[in-house]
């Protein structure tokens, strides 16, 4: 017997059918001898309507009344999904972030989770029930509602199952666990039975999208073992834990890509003390940010050239903040291109094998691949290649490290 949390998605509960599928599900688990807490987001496409219909009325709603607005759509879920339940003779009981003492910071619509009382849930869990728990929000010490922003219904389920300790928290999703990289790019990919929290954290900071990175962070925070399943279909999943002996003999677990990339180039900056500070300060005071850099002293030893990627949403505007800048700092020319991409291999394996950077190189320049830009760290490697070559880099290098083929031990 466990005690499971397990989050379903909107699309998981995107109609009555599939709610009705989703307690099917849970039923199961209880059956079992488990004990459940759930925690769902709204119905898919509910989120967007509600903004609609904020926006329909104004162009700038009120951070605090758009809380109170979004956080309806997973009221409608949890009760609907606790009906579902007890109409198959489980009984439930459903709860909103407030309801449950989900206590946040004050920033509306990004707020951070605190603290949580579990005590009611607790209870009602003794007394045999399913707890069915909004996602997505929770309630300042003021008592105002909040939302936690992108991701949030993720970060709720981590949260609960560190606050209860739980066995395990289940992300229910429309794939059925994480794979080597993106199936519809390579339809060999492979499912991974286990990852470790930072190849995971590198991953869906790299471009992957089957969790968001906060509900990882938290999870390896407070050593919450997370499992990603499948809504629609049965099987094991991808374990997400800490990193154990057999995973050193895998050299790469995963590729991920990023279409979302922009870079900027500046060339004849003054070589002076400070000048990365002078170019880049005013673009993150403009609250862009910055991803890889490259700095290179310009063959006339006085001046220095930068490139830096940013995300393609902010490009013009970066650009724009760049060029009047350069202008005050006498740099030579700026010039930008937004059609890159950047592709990464991932692996807590290169930190005992040398060679994968260069086998990395070797292959894309015998696809005649140019790289742009090269960024390390002790887990990943990422280049900047130009967009058209996206797929075929991210098939080569899959071929090349034979990762649809299982790993040893």
């Amino acid at each position: 017997m466990a005690l499971l949390v397990q989050k379903f998605g909107g699309t998981s509960v995107g109609s009555p059918e599939r709610i009705e599928a989703v307690a099917a599900k849970i039923k199961q688990y209880r059956d079992n001898g488990d004990d459940v807490v759930v925690v769902v987001s709204a119905m898919s496409g509910e989120t967007d309507r509600l903004i609609g219909l904020a926006r329909a009325l104004t162009e700038a709603p009120p951070p605090r009344e758009m809380d109170v607005l979004l956080s309806t759509g997973e009221q409608v879920t949890i009760a609907l999904l606790s009906m579902a339940l007890q109409k198959r003779g489980c009984p439930a009981k459903s709860y909103t972030g407030s309801q449950v003492h989900i206590r946040t910071d004050n920033a509306h619509c990004k707020a951070r989770i605190q603290d949580i009382d579990g005590s009611r849930i607790q209870q009602d869990l003794k007394e045999g029930k399913v707890v069915v728990v909004a996602g997505f929000q929770g309630v300042d010490e003021q008592g105002n509602i909040t939302t936690l922003g992108r991701g949030g219904s993720d970060t709720t389920a981590v949260a609960l199952a560190a606050a209860l300790k739980a066995d395990e928290c289940q992300i229910f999703t429309d794939v059925d666990g994480v794979y080597t990289t993106d199936p519809r790019v390579v339809p060999n990919a492979r499912r991974l039975e286990r990852i470790t929290f930072e190849e995971m954290l590198e991953m869906a900071s790299l471009g992957s999208k089957v969790l968001q990175i906060r509900s990882v962070e938290f999870a390896g925070k407070y050593n919450v073992p997370l499992r990603v399943l499948s809504s629609f279909q049965e099987g094991p999943g991808t374990l997400i834990t800490y990193e154990d002996d057999t995973m050193e003999n895998a050299l790469i677990s995963g590729i991920a890509f990023n279409r979302d990339e922009a870079k900027i180039t500046v060339l004849g900056v003054p070589d002076q003390p400070g000048v990365a500070h002078k170019l880049l300060g005013p673009v993150a005071a403009a609250n862009i940010e910055v991803d890889m850099i490259v700095q290179n002293m310009a063959p006339d030893g006085a001046t220095t050239d930068f490139t830096f990627t940013v995300h393609r949403n902010d490009y013009e505007r970066a650009l724009e903040v760049v060029r009047r800048t350069a202008g005050e700092m006498g740099a030579r020319e700026v010039s930008g291109d937004d059609r890159i991409v950047k592709l990464s291999l991932v692996g807590v394996g290169m930190r005992s094998h040398a060679g994968i950077a260069s086998t990395m190189f070797e292959t894309l320049a015998n696809e005649g691949i140019n790289i742009r830009m090269i960024s390390t760290s002790e887990i990943k490697i990422s280049v900047v290649v130009d967009e058209k070559y996206l797929e075929l880099g991210v098939r080569a290098l899959h071929d090349a490290f034979q990762l649809e083929a299982p790993a040893a031990g």
